[in-house]
């Protein structure tokens, strides 16, 4: 299980998404955005050496509260071929630097998040070292995953990223959450897969919905 170290960040993974949102298709805000962090999940890396982990974050400005889906890879050393993807640097307490990447790019992230889809890997508290967070709900109904040597090729548009994943399916992330009145979330009618998760809202309510969903043909 992962360690998770109360430590101090500089810059922090807020600041870093403040500057690195506005430069992505699907997001929906201003120039300057201002960040809260929400909420979230994490997976275990089964080699011990790559942080993943699906931050909400939610966008305070202007009239309506807009909350983004970032997953985040966290790599002591820079990914090779990977520096579109980068999304900055920081200088951890206890770690040293580390280099952040948009995690749909990061074949481990890509490989442990097909694993969670399938229900082989359990999704672990934002915070909380060795402590699944069980509000995290997936499903999945298909032929398993054979994700060995795979690179993720991701596309963004207005609606999110789509990451084609092996067997001819897709994984759709949702970056702009909605959230649905249904607890635990549902998958669209005929979707082969996905994964569902909560965050907090305003006023200290907690809002639902799907994370992403996994479709084929």
């Amino acid at each position: 299980m992962a360690l998770i170290h109360h430590t101090t960040l500089k810059p922090s993974k807020v600041d870093l998404l403040a500057d690195w949102l506005p430069t992505r298709p699907w997001y929906r805000g201003g120039p300057e955005p201002v960040l809260e962090k929400a909420g979230g999940f994490r997976l275990d890396d089964p080699e011990g050496e790559v942080g993943m982990e699906f931050m909400v974050v939610t966008d305070t400005t202007g009239d309506g509260r807009t909350a983004y889906l970032v997953p985040l890879t966290y790599r002591g050393a820079p990914l090779e071929g990977a520096e579109h993807a980068l999304v900055g640097t920081m200088e951890h307490g206890v770690l040293g630097k580390r280099w952040a990447y948009d995690g749909c790019h990061d074949p481990v992230l890509v490989g442990e998040l097909l694993s969670l889809v399938e229900g082989r890997v359990q999704a672990q508290d934002q915070s909380l070292s060795d402590t699944p967070d069980r509000e995290v709900t997936r499903s999945h109904t298909g032929a398993p995953f054979s994700a060995a040597g795979f690179a993720p090729e991701p596309v963004d548009d207005q609606d999110g990223t789509r990451v084609p994943v092996p067997g001819g399916a897709t994984l759709h992330v949702h970056r702009v959450l909605r959230p649905v009145p249904e607890n635990p979330p549902l998958p669209p009618q005929g979707a082969a897969g996905h994964v569902a998760g909560g965050w907090s809202g305003p006023d200290g309510t907690r809002l639902r919905a799907l994370f992403m969903v996994l479709q084929t043909g």
